[in-house]
């Protein structure tokens, strides 16, 4: 009698190795189809437009503050560096947009110099963000 409890017991064991596999597959595939996006890092109080457009979404955003820092991946940058700092992140993760968040009292020389420096980078399609009317 003792015998046939022991075997009981031993037949209701559940097996957890295939559950965890499918756990780890899809923690893999959450992983890699994750996207990342590079934020500038700070605020800018942006111009208003009245055709503004909603474009596709970017993955790397340049802001430049009213008094002309330049800022990229939540760090201050100097405007000579950008297109070093682009090519950084796009070995990191290619994408064919960048967005530049300029402060409506920005210089528009400093805003002209960053859009050189992305063009030097490789990239020719570059957005303005603006603010709704």
């Amino acid at each position: 009698m003792a015998r046939k409890r022991f075997r009981e017991e031993e037949d209701a064991a559940i097996d957890m190795t295939p559950m965890l596999d499918i756990v780890f597959i899809m923690l893999i595939f959450f992983i890699v189809t994750t996207s990342f996006v590079k934020e500038a890092g700070i605020d800018v109080n942006k111009p208003e437009a009245s055709q503004a457009e909603k474009k596709p979404s970017a993955n790397i955003f340049i802001a430049i503050r009213a008094n002309g820092e330049v800022w990229m991946d939540k760090r201050m940058v100097d405007v000579e560096r950008v297109g070093a700092n682009i090519e950084r992140l796009l070995a990191e993760q290619p994408t064919d947009i960048v967005v530049i968040q300029a402060d409506k009292e920005a210089k528009h020389g400093v805003v002209v110099k960053v859009m050189d420096q992305i063009k030097e980078a490789g990239i020719d399609k570059i957005s303005i963000a603006a603010e709704d009317d």
